[in-house]
């Protein structure tokens, strides 16, 4: 017989051990060995020269990974802040506004000169870069406390004035809807503003805001700008923005923010009547 290899580690020739007959070739730990036969054929064929298998893992690569990251605008786009200006004064039965090229010309009340103090306030905690009224009052003292905080200058745009309200001017329009009347309805349910006999088309009012607005952002590439403006004005702009109903954004607070981000391809609304600064 053959000298006893070690039995079933593998790690010595084929033989007899102690508990029979121990052979490498059995052991899963080695692979591929090579069968040589025996020349005297009394005994079992030897196995030449058994190769270990490795127990090493390929390498893991760990998956990667993607966080969420805030909005940044198009290269030269142009964020536009578009806040409606404060409450202006009671419109009284029996009188009319002051006119100003045919369009009432309010100033503010005591609660909107507070409002307009408030979104000072606010806007002056964030740089920007231009600062922009219409022609009517409102919006001028809407923006008077902000002026007084950062120097900066105020553009007039007269296309950013509110739409013409034809016969209903002066003031009027608050009556016709506390009184619930039918033109003032269908203005609602047709969503135009020329029902009232005199008004202004969508297609004439959209066309000097869209003018306006275009007008703005190729002046500030880049950058980030604040236009006190008015509430079916604002409402307007972002219907186009959205391509949504014309009185889709109708409804905009006094004072509230909404926000515009302007590129030469598409307007993109980023936000729509944010009041956070009239809460304290």
């Amino acid at each position: 017989f053959r000298s006893p290899g070690s039995g079933p580690s593998g790690s010595g020739p084929a033989g007899w051990g102690p508990t029979g007959w121990a052979d490498p070739a059995d052991d899963p730990n080695i692979i591929d060995a090579e069968v040589v036969e025996d020349d005297d054929d009394h005994g079992p064929p030897e196995l030449h020269a058994p190769r270990r298998s490795s127990l090493h893992s390929a390498p893991v690569t760990p998956p990667r990974t993607f966080r969420q990251r805030p909005y940044v605008g198009p290269p030269g786009s142009t964020e536009l802040l578009l806040v409606r200006h404060g409450a202006s004064a009671d419109a009284v039965e029996g009188e009319a506004f002051e006119l100003v090229e045919g369009q009432g010309d309010p100033p503010l009340s005591e609660v909107g000169r507070h409002q307009a103090e408030q979104v000072a306030r606010r806007l002056v905690a964030d740089p920007f870069d231009g600062m922009y009224v219409s022609t009517l009052r409102r919006t001028v003292e809407t923006a008077a406390p902000l002026v007084e905080r950062t120097g900066i200058r105020p553009v007039v745009d007269a296309d950013l004035r509110e739409v013409f309200l034809g016969e209903w001017e002066g003031g009027h329009l608050r009556q016709k809807a506390a009184d619930g009347d039918p033109t003032f309805e269908r203005v609602l349910r047709e969503q135009r503003w020329d029902v009232v006999p005199g008004a202004e088309s969508r297609e004439v009012f959209g066309g000097r805001l869209r003018r306006a607005i275009e007008r703005i952002a190729g002046a500030h590439p880049g950058g980030r700008v604040i236009v006190f403006g008015h509430g079916a004005a604002i409402g307007e702009i972002l219907a186009q923005a959205a391509d949504s109903a014309a009185f889709a954004f109708i409804n905009a607070d006094n004072t509230s923010i909404s926000r515009l981000v302007v590129t030469p391809e598409r307007w993109i609304v980023r936000g729509y009547n944010d009041t956070a600064h009239l809460a304290g």
